[in-house]
């Protein structure tokens, strides 16, 4: 079993910056085990879509809507995975859940809320 919790989400300004964090835990074999980590969102009345990914190896994929806006990052001897978003719009307004790959299985964390508004 893993464990993602998820932080760093609230109220910002449009333009303004957010950092999310996902800290995963478990098991140690469960948690070494993670390969992809990555960031969705949902906004209400809309399905849930891939923000970001990031490889255990580093690589990066992003949607093409956040792709000069949001960095992807992780600290594996944390076993943490970042969301840098900067120059936020209202339409990012949404729950943003991370995720946790594992052969054979996707976890979740529980999401938090990112609200951009003036």
């Amino acid at each position: 079993q893993v464990r993602l919790v998820e932080s760093g989400g609230g109220l910002v300004q449009p333009g303004g910056s957010l950092r999310l964090s996902c800290a995963a835990s478990g098991s140690g074999f469960r948690v070494n085990s993670i390969n992809t980590m990555g960031w969705y969102r949902q906004a209400p009345g809309k399905e849930r879509e891939l923000v970001a990914t990031i490889s255990g190896g580093g690589e990066t994929k992003y949607a093409d809507s956040v792709k000069d806006r949001f960095s992807i990052s992780r600290d594996n001897a944390k076993n943490t995975v970042y969301l840098q978003m900067n120059s936020l719009k209202p339409e990012y307004t949404a729950a943003y859940y991370c995720t946790a790959a594992l052969p054979g299985y996707l976890y979740w964390g529980q999401g938090t809320q990112v609200t951009v508004s003036s």
